[in-house]
């Protein structure tokens, strides 16, 4: 019995402290967001939740055999937030995710995606390109830092 609680109070902890470091780092993200141009700041929101997205992706099909996810219902997670829009499909088993804002009057930036190359360029450089659509329809490459 003594053994079952110590690793219980380990459990907890480990999940306070992961908690308390998610929380910190977004408000960091949004002090940075206020300094940049409004197109950057929509990729930096979207680009935030595309990263994400992948990575519960991955680690979704790392978990089930190789099998991705068909949808994000599968996965657990809400195709529409508050905010945003999002989907995926799977190229050849890697997963593409598109997030789009639901109200984009007055964004630069309409709707991004990207796969999960987001995870490797984050891991090795701190930052990651991700494909966004303009409010001209233009598609350009944008730049987020992790």
């Amino acid at each position: 019995m003594n053994c079952r609680l110590f690793w219980l109070v380990v459990l907890v902890l480990f999940a306070g402290t992961a908690c308390e470091h998610r929380g910190s780092s977004r408000s960091r993200h949004s002090a940075d967001d206020s300094n940049l141009p409004p197109d950057q700041r929509d990729a930096h929101i979207l680009g935030r939740e595309i990263f994400d997205l992948i990575d519960r992706a991955v680690d979704y099909r790392g978990s089930h055999r190789g099998r991705p996810a068909a949808t994000f219902r599968q996965m657990g997670v809400e195709s529409l937030t508050t905010n945003t829009v999002r989907r995926v499909v799977n190229v050849q088993r890697e997963p593409v995710v598109t997030v789009a804002f639901r109200k984009p009057a007055g964004r630069e930036i309409l709707s991004c995606r990207g796969d999960s190359q987001v995870l490797e360029q984050a891991a090795l450089r701190g930052r990651f390109t991700i494909m966004c659509t303009s409010s001209s329809g233009a598609q350009r490459p944008m730049e987020v830092e992790e």
